[in-house]
C-alpha cells in the first residue's frame, strides 16, 4: 500500500510545486506580441492590448500564399497605426510584359483605438479597422476584449469583414439600419471604405496567449473567425480547423520569432524586429570633443583691474573657434550689455539645446571677466533670430563644482524673444561665404507593379554661397550611380494634369541632374513674424519663385503660416529648361500643439494644389522629448474619387528619428520616412527647402526644458 501512495504523493508535490511556480509566475503576464498581420494580437486575430508607447516594429510572416510586411507605430499609449504590403504567392501583378513574374503586391493601413484599460474586473476594450486605407481586399473591422489570468492573456472579439468572414451571427445593427445586414464590395482600391463599415454578418474569434515559465518562450491558442471561403481575387484557402496554434520566443528585447500551425493545415513563420523610438538615447560619442573642464579662468584672477585688463586683451575669435569645435555654435558675433555676455550663433552640431549653452558656458567662464553674471545665447537660424536662452554664471558654475542641483540650474534659466538692446560688440564674425560637401544619395519607390523595390544611389555635391547672413543661393547636382530603373516602365493612370505621375520621367531621362538650385532671402518682420522669399530650381519637378510668412509668438500652442508660389513644370532631364504647364499654389496653415504630459503638434492647410485643385491636408504628429515623431496625414480636395483614381485622396504615414541617436558623432541630421499607398496627382503640393515653422523650432521652450539635463554633456 505504501508503495502505491508514493507515486500518488509525488505526483501530490509535484502538481503543488508546479502550482506555486504559476502562482509566482502569474505577476507577470504575457507581454504584447504581435499577430501575423503585424499589430498586436494572436495570430491571424489582433487583441487589445498595445504595445509600449513609442515602439516602431517591422513584422514579416508567410502563411502561404501571403507574405505580410508590416511596419506597426505606436504614438500614444491608446493609438497603434500600422502600414502593410501583402504578397500572394499565386497571382501576379499584372500583365507579363509589365511586372513579368512578380507576386500580387497589396497595400493598406490599419488602425486601432484602445477604449478602455483593463481593471480589476473589466477587460481591456479596444476597437479597430484593417485595410482602412488600402485596395480594401482584407478590409475588416473589430471590437476585442483582453482579460489577464495570471501567466495567461484571454481575448474574445467580433468582427465584420476578412477577419469574421465565417459570419456566425447576424449583425444586430441590422434592428437599426437594414444596410447593416450586407457587406458591399470594395469600390475604390484606397478609399477608407467607410461605406462599407461594421456591415455583414459577425464572425467570432478569440484565443489565448500564454507565458511559459521561460521567460523567452509564450505561446498563443486562436480560433479563427475567417473560413477563407471567402478570399479576396477568389483565392479560396482549404481550411481543416479554426483552431491556430502558435509560440513565440525572444531572442532579445528588439528580435521576436514566429512559429505556428494555422488552418489545420498550414504552416507559418514570422520575425518581428522592434525597438522603442520614445526610450531612445543618444549612444556615446566617441568622436565628439569632451565639454573644456573647469580650470583656472579669469573670474579666478586676483583683481578686478587684473581680470578687465585680461579681458581687454581676450582672443574673440579664438573663442568663436571653440564655441564652433566645442558647443556647435557657429558665432555671428559676440556682444557685452552690463552684466550681460550675448553670444550670437547658429547651433550645428547637438540636437539638443540645453547642451551647446552648456558647453558654451564652460567656454565663456574661462576667458569673461568676474563682473559678467549671465550668459545669454542668442539663437540664430538661417539669418532668423529665433529665441534668447540666459544662463546664470555663479549657479551653473555651482553645479559644475557640485554645490547645486539640476532643478536649482533650471530656476535660473530664461528664455525670451530676442530684443535690441545697447551693447558693445566685442567681435563679429566675417561672413562665410562658401559651404559644400560630398554625400550620398538614395531614393526607392516600393510596391509598384514594375517591381516591389526600384531604386537609385547617386553621388551628390551640394554647396552654398552666402552673399550676406540673410541671402544665399544654394544647389544640389546629382549623378546615377546605379539604379534598376531599367525595370521602370509603369505609369500610373491619371485624369488630372500630370503634375506628379510623371515620376518614371524625371527618375529615368539622365543620370547627370540639378534637383536644386534656389536664391533665398529671409527677414525677420516683427517681433513674432517671419518671411522668407525664394526663387529658382525649387524641387526636382518644379521650379518658380515663392514665398512664406509665419506669426509664431514665443511660447504660444498656436501659429499662423502661409505661403504662395508660382512655378513652372521642369523638364524630365532636371536641367534648366521646362514644359509648359504652370500654375500658381499656395496654403493658408493652422499650427496647434496640443497636450502638456505627450506633445501632439496638428497642422491644418487650405489653399490651391499643383494640379489646381482646391481643398486641405490635415497631419497629426506625436513629438516624443527625446525629438522622435510620428505622425499621420490626409489630404482631400474637390477632385471626385474617381477622377483621383486608386486611392480617392492622398494620405500616408511617417516618422522621424535624429541621427544622433545612431553615430558616434553629434549631429542635428533627421532620418525621415514617409509612405502614402499611391502617387496621385491630386492634392499634391509644392517641396521647397525650408520650413519657417521647422525653423522657429525652438520657439516652443518645452523641448529645452524636457531634455535639460543635456546641459551637463
Amino acid at each position: 500500500m505504501s508503495r502505491n501512495r508514493m507515486p500518488l504523493a509525488s505526483a501530490a508535490v509535484a502538481l503543488l510545486s508546479l502550482s506555486i511556480s504559476a502562482a509566482l509566475h502569474a505577476q507577470e503576464g504575457p507581454a504584447p506580441t504581435a499577430s501575423d498581420w503585424g499589430g498586436v494580437g494572436l495570430l491571424q486575430t489582433p487583441s487589445a492590448r498595445m504595445s509600449d508607447e513609442g515602439e516602431l516594429s517591422l513584422t514579416a510572416s508567410h502563411t502561404s500564399p501571403y507574405s505580410r510586411y508590416t511596419v506597426v507605430m505606436q504614438p500614444l499609449p491608446w493609438v497603434e497605426g500600422a502600414f502593410r504590403y501583402i504578397s500572394v504567392a499565386n497571382r501576379r501583378y499584372g500583365s507579363e510584359g509589365l511586372s513579368g513574374d512578380q507576386n500580387y503586391k497589396d497595400k493598406s493601413i490599419d488602425l486601432k483605438l484602445r477604449l478602455w484599460q483593463e481593471g480589476r474586473w473589466l477587460p481591456e476594450v479596444s476597437v479597430g479597422a484593417r485595410d482602412l486605407g488600402g485596395t480594401g481586399l482584407f478590409s475588416s473591422e473589430y471590437l476585442v476584449a483582453n482579460k489577464r489570468f495570471g501567466p495567461v492573456d484571454a481575448s474574445l472579439g467580433v468582427a465584420t469583414g476578412y477577419i469574421g468572414n465565417r459570419g456566425d451571427i447576424a449583425n444586430p445593427l441590422g434592428a437599426i439600419d437594414d444596410r447593416f445586414k450586407e457587406r458591399p464590395g470594395v469600390n475604390t482600391p484606397g478609399d477608407f471604405n467607410t461605406s462599407a463599415m461594421f456591415r455583414g454578418r459577425l464572425g467570432i474569434f478569440g484565443g489565448i496567449s500564454y507565458q511559459t515559465p521561460w521567460d523567452r518562450l509564450q505561446l498563443k491558442l486562436e480560433y479563427d473567425g475567417n473560413d477563407y471561403r471567402n478570399e479576396p481575387q477568389r483565392n479560396n484557402q482549404k481550411q481543416s480547423s479554426p483552431i491556430n496554434l502558435g509560440a513565440v520566443f525572444t531572442v532579445n528585447n528588439n528580435v521576436l520569432l514566429h512559429l505556428g500551425w494555422e488552418r489545420g493545415n498550414t504552416a507559418m513563420v514570422g520575425i518581428t524586429l522592434r525597438s522603442n523610438l520614445a526610450q531612445a538615447t543618444p549612444m556615446t560619442k566617441l568622436l565628439d570633443p569632451p565639454p573644456v573642464p573647469r580650470g583656472a579662468t579669469v573670474s579666478q584672477a586676483t583683481g578686478v583691474e587684473e581680470a578687465q585688463a585680461a579681458t581687454a586683451t581676450t582672443d574673440w575669435p579664438a573663442i568663436a573657434r571653440e564655441l564652433e569645435d566645442n558647443a556647435g555654435l557657429r558665432v555671428k558675433r559676440i556682444d557685452r550689455s552690463g552684466q550681460e555676455l550675448i553670444v550670437s550663433a547658429e547651433q550645428r552640431r547637438f540636437i539638443y539645446p540645453a547642451q551647446g549653452i552648456g558647453r558654451a558656458a564652460r567656454i565663456l567662464d574661462g576667458h569673461a571677466s568676474p563682473d559678467v553674471s549671465w550668459w545669454t545665447l542668442r539663437n540664430v537660424r538661417l539669418g532668423l533670430p529665433v529665441v534668447e536662452t540666459s544662463l546664470e554664471r555663479k549657479t551653473f558654475n555651482d553645479y559644475l563644482d557640485d554645490r547645486t542641483d539640476l532643478a536649482a540650474v533650471s530656476r535660473h534659466v530664461e528664455m525670451t524673444v530676442p530684443y535690441a538692446r545697447r551693447s558693445e560688440t566685442l567681435y563679429e564674425a566675417p561672413l562665410k561665404r562658401f559651404d559644400g560637401a560630398f554625400n550620398v544619395g538614395y531614393r526607392q519607390s516600393v510596391g509598384g507593379p514594375d517591381g516591389f523595390i526600384l531604386f537609385q544611389v547617386a553621388a551628390m555635391y551640394g554647396a552654398t554661397f552666402r552673399f550676406s547672413d540673410n541671402l544665399w543661393l544654394s544647389g544640389t547636382a546629382s549623378y546615377n550611380a546605379y539604379n534598376n530603373y531599367d525595370k521602370f516602365k509603369y505609369d500610373a493612370p491619371s485624369r488630372l494634369p500630370r503634375v506628379r505621375t510623371y515620376v518614371r520621367q524625371y527618375l529615368t531621362t539622365s543620370d547627370f541632374t540639378l534637383p536644386n538650385l534656389q536664391l533665398t532671402g529671409t527677414k525677420q518682420l516683427g517681433r513674432d513674424l517671419y518671411g522668407m522669399a525664394y526663387a529658382g530650381l525649387l524641387e526636382y519637378m518644379y521650379g518658380g519663385v515663392g514665398g512664406e510668412i509665419l506669426y509664431r509668438p514665443m511660447d504660444e500652442r498656436w501659429a499662423l503660416g502661409a505661403e504662395l508660389n508660382w512655378v513652372r513644370q521642369r523638364d524630365f532631364n532636371q536641367r534648366f529648361s521646362f514644359r509648359d504647364y504652370s500654375v500658381a499654389t499656395g496654403h493658408a496653415t493652422l499650427y496647434y500643439l496640443w497636450g502638456d504630459q505627450r506633445r501632439i503638434i496638428s497642422a491644418v492647410s487650405a489653399g490651391r494644389y499643383l494640379a489646381k485643385d482646391w481643398g486641405a491636408t490635415v497631419s497629426v504628429a506625436r513629438m516624443f522629448d527625446n525629438g522622435v515623431t510620428m505622425g499621420a496625414y490626409a489630404t482631400k480636395t474637390d477632385v471626385s474619387s474617381r477622377d483621383f483614381g486608386e486611392g480617392s485622396f492622398d494620405k500616408g504615414i511617417y516618422f522621424s528619428v535624429p541621427f544622433d541617436f545612431m553615430l558616434p558623432r553629434s549631429t542635428r541630421a533627421r532620418a525621415d520616412f514617409m509612405w502614402n499607398p499611391l502617387y496621385r496627382d491630386g492634392g499634391a503640393r509644392l517641396a521647397h527647402s525650408h520650413s519657417l515653422y521647422q525653423l522657429t523650432s525652438e520657439r516652443d521652450s518645452e523641448f529645452f526644458y524636457r531634455n535639460f539635463d543635456a546641459i551637463a554633456k
